[in-house]
């Protein structure tokens, strides 16, 4: 009894320390949004878990929500002790996964269902299953919504003063600013819109995004 008082303690304690994580995409060396407090990583897991909610509510996803949404929950513990690595900071995706793996079960501890909550989340990294699928497009579409509620509410600097912003050092995104993205959310909506290729709902959500104002088209 006491070893699964100090689990569930030690397990509530380090992951609820996402809180105090901020999101690095957002901070002054990436897209410097200028904004008093940015998103926090527990945030994003938030957001995640409401977005997924509510497509499952609009669409018929015929998913086991209970899965994605432990998915959803768990996805960004690693986090907790090594921050979050955006695809811009010189870190190889092997070199990502292992650092995040280790750092998973290293939050995890010795919880009885740390094999179950390992397996969910390796089964998310490697997005083959509907859920992992859906729980890993809820992720991605929530950096874009976020790109665009920051960019709608005048927090976005345009792109000709990025001049710290690491994200800028890739050719893929100098060619995109080359063919024309005029705003941070072309470029979020260019960079992800093969992602959901093959998924209609979110291909729709991203589209449909592009052509609003979440600041002044739903209040």
């Amino acid at each position: 009894m006491e070893n699964r008082l100090k689990n569930t303690l030690r397990f509530y304690l380090l992951a609820t320390q996402l809180q105090d994580k901020i999101r690095t995409g957002w901070d002054k060396n990436h897209w410097n949004i200028q904004k008093e407090r940015i998103e926090s990583v527990s945030e994003h897991v938030y957001d995640t878990c409401i977005l997924a909610l509510a497509i499952d509510s609009e669409f018929e996803t015929h998913l086991d929500m209970g899965k994605v949404m432990k998915m959803l929950v768990l996805h960004e513990i690693g986090e907790v002790l090594i921050g979050d690595i955006t695809p811009f900071d010189h870190i190889s995706p092997e070199e990502k996964k292992k650092r995040e793996h280790e750092a998973i079960l290293e939050v995890l501890g010795d919880l009885i269902k740390k094999d179950e909550y390992d397996s969910l989340l390796l089964e998310f990294d490697e997005h083959k299953t509907k859920e992992s699928i859906f729980a890993y497009h809820c992720d991605k579409f929530d950096a874009d919504l976020r790109a665009k509620i920051y960019q709608d509410r005048g927090y976005q600097k345009p792109l000709d003063r990025q001049e710290n912003n690491v994200v800028f050092q890739s050719k893929k995104i100098q060619q995109m600013v080359s063919d024309g993205a005029q705003t941070a959310f072309d470029i979020w909506y260019e960079w992800d819109k093969q992602l959901y290729a093959e998924d209609e709902t979110f291909s729709a959500l991203l589209d449909f995004l592009k052509t609003v104002n979440t600041q002044e088209d739903f209040f």
